[in-house]
């Protein structure tokens, strides 16, 4: 049955890739795809979700809406209009979803198949930490029958993407992120540390574009969008984008992508460093922070899989 795995999502771009390499990866098993705030608004996110698995031609994997305030102090947030778009796809234009989200909230979903499946669920969450806060707040049981976390996030060793110390994910909901950093959840956090190593080039897109399918087509379109917005809000230099959720996604299938450091981790939740992820090395700590990342290997990889 391979990897029995929960995406849990706040669908822009980079976690549309996410999805489709997820889709196209015979070693995963996807119970489900949860949503929440974050790139756009969870009723964005969670019909981008639908959307994307339309592209993909994929109808057997359920979507089920989250969180769409902050985990304590219950407040929205602003979406990321500047690098994902007005609807978070780059606003490239879809048909709206052949399907509807399942009636039911996403924490209980992550319950749920935790329960049903004890010690072999692993939940990859490339948003903010509120739906599994939520889930472990109302079922702290599910901490020990969890597989794994693993969490795009974070920046321990390097500097944030929304303030110079806090990165987006953490950033959107630091109190959410400390709760489940401290439940003692096994996690695996694949930060900026390693994330900005793993880039998509324009050349690639080229490539999609030859290949011609709706798929190759649809994500090459988002792409172009999300690249502009590197080239001119983040760092013309790059000459592409960062494969942040697609590593997530990527480390599931091949753990040996990334090396990893035991560490105890700190979400700063006031102040000017709030979202900061504090790392001190603990051999004894539940939390396993990617400092390394074979970024050649796991590019070719996600490229031979993604369309």
């Amino acid at each position: 049955m391979g990897n029995l795995v929960i995406l849990d999502v706040d669908t822009g771009i980079d976690d549309a890739l996410a999805i489709a390499y997820a889709v196209h990866s015979p070693e995963l098993h996807i119970l489900g795809i949860t949503t929440c705030f974050g790139n756009a608004t969870v009723a964005e996110t969670t019909r981008n979700t639908l959307q994307v698995l339309d592209q993909l031609d994929t109808e057997d994997i359920p979507v089920i809406a989250g969180a769409d305030k902050t985990f304590i102090q219950g407040e929205p947030r602003e979406k990321a209009a500047w690098i994902h778009g007005e609807n978070g796809l780059g606003d490239r234009d879809l048909p709206l979803p052949q399907r509807q989200p399942l009636p039911m909230k996403a924490h209980d979903f992550i319950i749920s198949k935790v329960r049903e499946y004890p010690h072999q669920v692993t939940l990859i969450t490339v948003g903010s930490q509120t739906n599994l806060a939520t889930a472990i707040q109302k079922d702290p049981e599910i901490v020990k029958l969890l597989r794994q976390v693993v969490v795009m996030g974070g920046a321990v060793t390097v500097p944030g993407n929304m303030t110079p110390y806090a990165e987006a994910n953490i950033h959107g909901d630091p109190e959410a992120a400390d709760f489940v950093f401290q439940s003692g959840v096994p996690i695996t956090l694949v930060g900026l540390d390693v994330t900005m190593k793993t880039l998509l080039k324009r050349e690639n897109l080229d490539d999609w574009r030859k290949k011609n399918t709706p798929v190759s087509r649809f994500l090459a379109d988002i792409c172009d969008f999300y690249m502009d917005a590197y080239h001119h809000e983040v760092d013309p230099s790059l000459g592409g984008c960062a494969l942040h959720d697609p590593l997530a996604v990527g480390i599931v299938i091949d753990p040996s992508l990334v090396r990893t450091v035991p560490m105890s981790i700190q979400v700063k939740t006031e102040g000017e460093e709030r979202g900061r992820t504090a790392g001190v090395e603990k051999q004894t700590s539940h939390i396993r922070v990617s400092l390394e990342v074979e970024s050649d290997r796991f590019t070719s990889h996600f490229l031979d899989r993604v369309v």
